[in-house]
């Protein structure tokens, strides 16, 4: 049965470190392409930290069915401004999930500076206060390493992609970015668990190394 009450335990735990992660990743893209010339992210008013700005309906709702990966609306790049244009595309893929595994650490600091207190001494109100934000800080180390290695799938239009083809001859890159199916295939490997199955053993890993 459909427990509204601990789902909206759960989405307020979940809400903070999604906005967050999400606001960041594609913050990130805009100020990568921003730095290499490319003023379409400041223009359409992307350079910002404001979630509202970057939050796509389909990719919250996805949030909260898995209670791990969600999307926001990409940032836009246009790379004629770049100098070397394949290259600059890889830096500014490269800067989303970069940045989500900087806020992961980050969580990851917090986890560990609350799990080395002593609780003891503390008084119940700030016992009150740790509790869920050891969860929010927990949370947010799992959810930023599923939107890092996620957006690191090689699959276009995701970010792993944009990396893979900054290293591949002009023409094959053209032609593997031309690929207009990806997110089909990505709906299709989630649906049947493959997509949890493969990025889950690696976000066990990390969130180990992190936290233990």
């Amino acid at each position: 049965m459909f427990d509204i009450a601990n789902t909206i335990k759960e989405i307020s735990i979940l809400a903070l470190p999604f906005l967050l992660a999400i606001t960041c990743h594609e913050a990130s893209h805009g100020f990568a392409a921003y730095l290499l010339g490319d003023p379409t992210a400041k223009q359409a008013g992307r350079l910002t930290l404001n979630p509202l700005k970057h939050l796509d309906p389909m990719g919250t709702l996805a949030l909260i069915l898995t209670r791990m990966i969600g999307w926001a609306k990409p940032v836009p790049v246009n790379p004629s401004y770049f100098k070397n244009p394949q290259r600059d595309m890889m830096l500014v893929a490269l800067a989303g999930p970069a940045a989500n595994m900087a806020l992961a650490i980050m969580f990851s600091i917090v986890v560990k500076i609350i799990f080395s207190m002593d609780i003891n001494g503390l008084s119940p109100l700030m016992l009150r206060i740790l509790e869920p934000t050891v969860k929010i800080a927990n949370a947010g180390v799992v959810i930023n390493l599923a939107l890092c290695f996620f957006n690191l799938l090689p699959i276009p239009p995701l970010d792993g992609s944009k990396i893979i083809a900054g290293f591949l001859p002009r023409r094959a890159a053209y032609q593997y970015m031309s690929f207009r199916y990806g997110f089909i295939i990505v709906i299709l490997l989630a649906m049947l668990g493959i997509l949890g199955k493969i990025i889950s053993p690696v976000i066990g890993f990390f969130y180990n190394f992190l936290v233990h």
